[in-house]
């Protein structure tokens, strides 16, 4: 397997850059968090005296991927793209969840418009080639609609990665996975309090989003194990932990990516 090289731009107090001491990660894993924006992640995460404009940069350091939750109620500006890729690697990943015109307004229907809107406000980011998967998140109470589903996927660019996280069960059906595999569309796998979301290889990648409150030691080698299987098999693997008001899925992001650096440790230069 081939390896991505860390970023080196961010230094720990003693100068030396925090990333260089690291291990390399393996290519096509990006592990993140939902957003990254915390002033309550000082200063077990970010630097205690670290500005707020400063964070993506600081945090691109630690993490390979983010998931911006921003763009489910507004469009991103050329502006706003711009300041975050002055603060990223080549190497980063947004991945952006669907604007809910398009998943809760119009479910999914009629949703054309809000589609193209969306697609052109993320254009820029698509073509400095720091786009990761679009999320689809639909709300819990739609029920399964395979026309309407096949019909946006249809209408995406087929460059555009989607990842689609149903919240109905009535979603789970090998007819739903026939569909997703035919654009080549992943279906997102949930790990909740009650238990995983379905697994199916319908994508060369995978999308997983880690939403328990917290993780024991066993739970998170069963997480570790999973995701290798993934990378194992050829297929790239994102996964995101919770965003909240402490650091613990910062914390726990960059834990779970040492083990695949073979460093099973929180850096020290988290706490710096």
């Amino acid at each position: 397997m081939t390896e991505r090289k860390p970023n080196k731009s961010v230094k720990s107090e003693g100068g030396e850059s925090a990333q260089a001491q690291e291990s390399p990660v393996p290519t096509g894993l990006y592990v993140g968090t939902s957003g990254w924006a915390y002033k309550a992640w000082q200063p077990a995460f970010f630097p205690e005296k670290l500005p707020q404009k400063k964070f993506l940069h600081y945090y691109a350091s630690q993490l390979p991927a983010v998931e911006v939750n921003y763009t489910f109620r507004r469009l991103l500006t050329e502006k706003m793209i711009d300041n975050w890729l002055v603060d990223v690697p080549e190497s980063f990943r947004f991945t952006l969840k669907a604007n809910q015109w398009i998943t809760h307004f119009r479910r999914l229907r009629d949703a054309d418009e809000s589609v193209q809107r969306f697609l052109s406000a993320i254009t820029p980011l698509a073509n400095a080639r720091r786009l990761g998967p679009v999320l689809f998140q639909l709300p819990p109470t739609m029920k399964v609609d395979l026309e309407a589903l096949e019909h946006v996927l249809s209408i995406l660019p087929r460059a555009l990665r989607s990842a689609w996280e149903f919240r109905h069960k009535s979603w789970f059906t090998d007819e739903t996975y026939r569909v997703l595999e035919k654009y080549s569309a992943a279906l997102c796998s949930v790990d909740r309090e009650e238990g995983m979301d379905p697994l199916a290889p319908t994508a060369p990648f995978n999308y997983f989003r880690f939403r328990r409150e917290s993780y024991n030691v066993e739970q998170k080698e069963q997480l570790v194990k999973l995701v290798q299987e993934q990378l194992s098999s050829g297929r790239e693997v994102y996964a995101f932990f919770k965003h909240e008001e402490s650091p613990d899925s910062a914390l726990n992001a960059v834990e779970f990516l040492n083990r695949f650096r073979g460093n099973d440790r929180t850096r020290v230069a988290i706490t710096a």
